[in-house]
């Protein structure tokens, strides 16, 4: 069978779904991947057909860079944000996914991004579609909408956010999809009740995040099953730079700095998290943050130089840099990374948090928008960080604290390791294979 699977946002909304793409092909499916094309490289790099779409936020963020916001509904400025913006985002959506689709597809795989839209092409081609979410996106008591950011509203108030934060996802998508029906010749639905008919035939949807980190809800209607997470394949032949492992080899386990494609970087921050690490009496490995001498220790901090992003090869030596205990990478592998680390501190994107939490490994979250908040929170809950610590808030005292009880209070690594091999029991990516499977038959 010819699978199409299509996503759309950031490199973490690409990134898992190559591993459930490793895994239909290996049970003798055709894979394509439908993503924005900065995102070709880790999905070809898993053996897979790369198709390009248009929808990366990352382009998104840096057309807005610098303008003023302003948040009119008190504690979701993520949310306000995407109903704000999200009109650019999908505006070409779903004539991208059309055009994926018509190269030869027999089901189509959506992610919560494009699902709105891609439901609608299915129909159009006259073929069966699954929905495979990273995101819980089905109103519930039993937590606040994701993408909200806010804290739970008991049973009664977590369901009526949760149809609220639904109605202003769709007012995102109604022109979209309301354009690419009229193109398509398909009767004009509203989303609202073309999601209520997706409901009543049985349209399933497949949670790639684990139920022990997420349980199922009770109240979630059938065809909303929690599988657990889609794993990226290994990278073939891949090995660490040699800087990298003389690095870690050189002194005892470092904490990891990341903070995810979407985050607002800059010099200010890599001072802050410089002084922070020392200030936890820690070494550092920073993915996308420049380490140097100044930015660290001094008074000339705002010296520092460009944000580096790159290759796992692009590492700045920490020997000639003055900061013997802070070392700065590209992309590494977080298989091969997370769990040589004492901590991680993170942005707590879906990707990300599951990685951590697969290497068994402390986590301090610092969320920065959309669903990170959410995913941070749980971390918190599940006994594996210390805090939540927001990425506007950030500051160097609080950073610091946090970083030394993930590392020194032994309760996080133990309930983090415990995490781990329950996630190690656990195929996601198998349950999606059966299911397509079934519908191959």
């Amino acid at each position: 069978m010819r699978v199409l699977i299509v996503t759309a946002g950031s490199l973490g909304d690409v990134v898992p779904y190559t591993g459930l793409g490793a895994r239909l092909r290996a049970a003798g499916h055709q894979v394509a991947v439908a993503a924005p094309a900065p995102y070709a490289d880790p999905v070809t790099g898993a053996g897979l057909e790369f198709r390009p779409i248009s929808g990366d936020l990352t382009a998104l963020r840096d057309a807005t860079a610098g303008r003023r916001r302003s948040w009119p509904v008190p504690g979701a400025p993520g949310l306000v944000d995407f109903v704000r913006l999200g009109g650019r985002f999908v505006g070409d959506l779903g004539t991208g996914i059309v055009t994926a689709a018509g190269a030869g597809s027999d089901v189509l795989l959506l992610s919560s991004t494009t699902a709105p839209l891609g439901y609608s092409v299915a129909q159009y081609h006259g073929i069966p579609s699954l929905g495979v979410f990273l995101q819980p996106t089905a109103p519930t008591g039993a937590f606040p909408p994701v993408v909200l950011g806010v804290r739970s509203l008991g049973g009664w108030g977590n369901r009526i956010a949760g149809r609220l934060g639904r109605h202003l996802a769709n007012r995102v998508y109604a022109d979209a999809s309301r354009r690419l029906r009229a193109r398509l010749d398909l009767p004009p639905v509203g989303l609202a009740r073309l999601e209520r008919r997706a409901a009543v035939d049985g349209w399933r949807v497949m949670h790639g995040f684990s139920p022990t980190v997420l349980p199922r809800p009770a109240d979630w209607p059938p065809g909303l099953e929690v599988v657990g997470y889609w794993w990226p394949p290994a990278a073939p032949g891949w090995q660490p730079p040699a800087a990298l492992v003389d690095f870690l080899a050189a002194g005892p386990p470092p904490v990891y700095v990341g903070f995810g494609s979407l985050a607002e970087t800059g010099g200010a921050l890599r001072t802050l998290v410089g002084r922070a690490l020392r200030r936890a009496g820690v070494r550092g490995v920073l993915h996308g943050l420049e380490a140097a001498g100044p930015e660290a220790a001094g008074p000339d901090a705002g010296r520092a130089g460009p944000i580096r992003r790159g290759p796992a090869g692009n590492i700045r030596d920490p020997r000639r840099t003055g900061c013997a205990d802070l070392l700065t990478v590209g992309d590494v592998p977080h298989d091969w990374l997370f769990p040589r680390m004492a901590a991680l501190v993170h942005h707590a994107g879906c990707g990300t948090t599951a990685a951590g939490l697969r290497a068994g490994v402390p986590a301090v979250p610092v969320p920065f928008l959309a669903d990170q908040p959410f995913w941070a929170a749980r971390l918190v809950s599940l006994g594996v960080a210390p805090a939540v610590l927001p990425f506007r808030r950030l500051d160097e005292a609080r950073l610091a604290g946090a970083i030394r009880a993930a590392v020194v209070e032994p309760g996080y690594r133990h309930r983090a390791r415990l995490l781990a091999d329950r996630l190690a029991d656990e195929d996601g990516a198998g349950a999606v294979v059966a299911a397509v499977d079934r519908l191959a038959r």
